[in-house]
C-alpha cells in the first residue's frame, strides 16, 4: 500500500469521541473566522450547552432605550461551529436599534411582546423592506444588510432573535461614523452632513476629532 494512502486511512480510523458531534469552544483561545478550537473532552459539561439569560429582561436605561442579551459562543460554548446562536431584544417605549449590520450572519426575529417596526435595505437598489410586526410575527434580515428595529408601540417590546453564526458580529452605522476619532472634516465629506451636525453627533456618541 502506498505510504500516502496508508497515512490517510490511519487518520480516518483513529478512535473518535464526541468531536464528530460537536466542538465546544475553548474560550481561553482566540476566535478565528472558523471559530474557536475545541475544548478537551474531559472539560466539557452540560453547562456548555445551556444558557438561562434569555428569560430575563435587559436594561434599557440607555441612549437608545434598548438592550440585547446575547446567547453567542461566548455565552454558550456549545454552539461553536454549529452555525447558530440567539439573543433577546428588549425595547422600551421609544427604543431603537439603529441601522446596523451583522457581517457574519443572517438574522431571524420573532416578536414575543409588543409591536416592533423593522426593516432592511437591499445592497443592489437600496430598496427598503419595512413592516410593523406584532406579537407572534417574525421577520428575516439577510446577512450583512443594513437593518433596524424600532418600538413603535406604547409598551415595552420584546423579541427573540436567532442568527446563522455562533459569532454574528455587529457594526452600528451611527457609532462607526461618530463614536470614534475619524476627523470631522472627513465625516462631513462622506456623509454630506454639515460641521455642526457632525460635531453634535460626535459629542452625543463619544467621538473625537
Amino acid at each position: 500500500m502506498p505510504p500516502v494512502i496508508f497515512l490517510l486511512l490511519s487518520l480516518l480510523l483513529l478512535p473518535s469521541s464526541h468531536a464528530a458531534d460537536f466542538c465546544v469552544a475553548d474560550l481561553t483561545g482566540h476566535l478565528t473566522p472558523s471559530g474557536y478550537d475545541c475544548k478537551k473532552e474531559a472539560a466539557v459539561t452540560v453547562n456548555d450547552f445551556v444558557f438561562t439569560g434569555l428569560g430575563k429582561a435587559g436594561n434599557t436605561s440607555n441612549l437608545i432605550k434598548a438592550a440585547v442579551t446575547p446567547a453567542f459562543v461566548a455565552q454558550v460554548p456549545g454552539v461553536n461551529g454549529l452555525g447558530i446562536s440567539a439573543a433577546r431584544l428588549d425595547l422600551a417605549p421609544g427604543g431603537v436599534v439603529p441601522l446596523h449590520t451583522h457581517p457574519a450572519a443572517t438574522e431571524f426575529l420573532v416578536v414575543t411582546q409588543g409591536t416592533i417596526c423593522a426593516g432592511f435595505i437591499s445592497s443592489t437598489a437600496n430598496d427598503v423592506y419595512f413592516k410593523s410586526l406584532n406579537t407572534g410575527d417574525s421577520m428575516l434580515f439577510p446577512q450583512a444588510l443594513l437593518h433596524f428595529q424600532v418600538n413603535c408601540g406604547r409598551t415595552t417590546a420584546v423579541a427573540i432573535v436567532s442568527f446563522s453564526s455562533p459569532s454574528p458580529g455587529l457594526q452600528i452605522t451611527s457609532f462607526a461614523l461618530f463614536a470614534n476619532n475619524l476627523p470631522s472634516a472627513l465625516v462631513e465629506m462622506v456623509t454630506f452632513l454639515d460641521d455642526a451636525e457632525v460635531k453634535k453627533l460626535k459629542k452625543l456618541l463619544g467621538g473625537t476629532g
